[in-house]
């Protein structure tokens, strides 16, 4: 080594030996343990994060239904004949969305407001109306997040939502008379109604998006509403019924207030899936949409059910305000019994 002037070792000259070969990978080793570690973590962070967004979203939107209610003395309906629109649609301006909602006219049907419609460029933006984003309606988990080009010309003309309406057990509609949920179709639901309680009444539960359905093809009949078909039953006509070429266009419209779009039911425990084609997937039905005729003897009914992206829950929100998860493995009796406003059901919420 060279020295100084002194015969010290000259430090400037000297050099410190470097990683080895061997050392450089078990660092590299090491992190990519490390990392292995954080990232489940980070991913969990990520999702509780996300799944607090969606809890506020439907905390808000429950909140804009009562606005409504002090507004009007009744809960929106579901879904009238005139026009179609949604609840949802109607609670636009309780969410701070009037920029929307002042533009619709609801003895229009909702379809001339999609892109090829006579109010396609209402808003003046380039996008339909039916086909605008309304963020509050979207979980921040939902992976298909994504309009909907219904009439195949390149635009959009709908958008999904994830946010459904409660509209009971099974029975939705028979011509006249709505379902025991907490919206119906034709007719507004009021607080006095609520027999059950609101804090013992679901509002609204999580849905995902383009969602294979069956609809319209079933022999169920007014006989099958009371008391309600068994769970086999119903599972081995949508295991049959229901293939990866049926239609994945179930909740990707958040104007359309039919159940299959705007609407759930609590025929099946949330996050049910089936088994199609090999796969387990997310499939449901209806057997004879609100708007067909033929309801007094063949009347609506649906499994319509919950589902969310966030592991082993779905988000539900109920009508006294409060929101709370309900877990996949919940009593169905029980989830079944706070699907209904006036079904003097024992158990509650205590149950969950």
């Amino acid at each position: 080594m060279p020295t100084n002037a002194h015969g010290y070792p000259n430090l400037a000259f000297s050099h410190r030996r470097g990683f080895t070969l061997v050392e450089l990978l078990v660092v590299i080793a090491i992190i990519g343990v490390l990392v292995a570690l954080l990232l489940p973590a980070v991913q969990q962070a990520r999702e509780a994060a996300r799944r607090m967004q969606c809890s506020n979203h439907m905390k808000q939107m429950i909140l804009a239904t009562h606005n409504y209610h002090d507004t009007f003395n009744a809960f929106p309906v579901s879904w009238q004949a005139d026009s179609q629109w949604s609840a949802q649609a109607r609670l636009l301006p309780y969410l701070e969305q009037s920029n929307i909602e002042t533009h619709i006219q609801y003895d229009i049907p909702y379809g001339e407001y999609g892109s090829e419609g006579a109010y396609a460029n209402i808003l003046g933006t380039g996008t339909s109306l039916a086909g605008t984003r309304v963020g509050i309606f979207m979980c921040p988990s939902e992976i298909n997040d994504r309009e909907r080009d219904g009439t195949e010309n390149g635009q959009a003309d709908y958008y999904p939502l994830n946010y459904a309406v409660n509209m009971g057990t099974w029975m939705v509609f028979n011509g006249t008379q709505g379902g025991n949920g907490a919206f119906t179709p034709a007719r507004n639901t009021r607080m006095a109604d609520f027999i059950d309680g609101t804090s013992n009444t679901m509002a609204f539960g999580e849905v995902k998006a383009y969602t294979r359905y069956d609809r319209d093809q079933s022999t169920f009949s007014s006989s099958d509403v009371n008391p309600l078909p068994g769970l086999d039953t119903v599972t081995n006509y949508i295991q049959g019924a229901v293939t990866i070429g049926t239609r994945t266009s179930g909740h990707t419209e958040w104007v359309d207030g039919l159940v299959h779009q705007a609407g759930m039911t609590a025929f099946f425990p949330p996050n049910t899936d089936f088994l199609i084609e090999g796969q387990r997937i997310p499939a449901d039905f209806t057997n004879n949409r609100e708007r067909n005729g033929g309801l007094d003897s063949s009347p609506t009914v649906a499994a319509i059910t919950a589902r969310s992206f966030h592991p082993g829950v779905v988000n539900v929100s109920f009508m006294d305000g409060s929101v709370t998860r309900v877990s996949d493995t919940v009593d169905l009796l029980v989830y079944r019994g706070l699907a209904t406003r006036n079904g003097r059901e024992i158990s509650g919420r205590g149950d969950l």
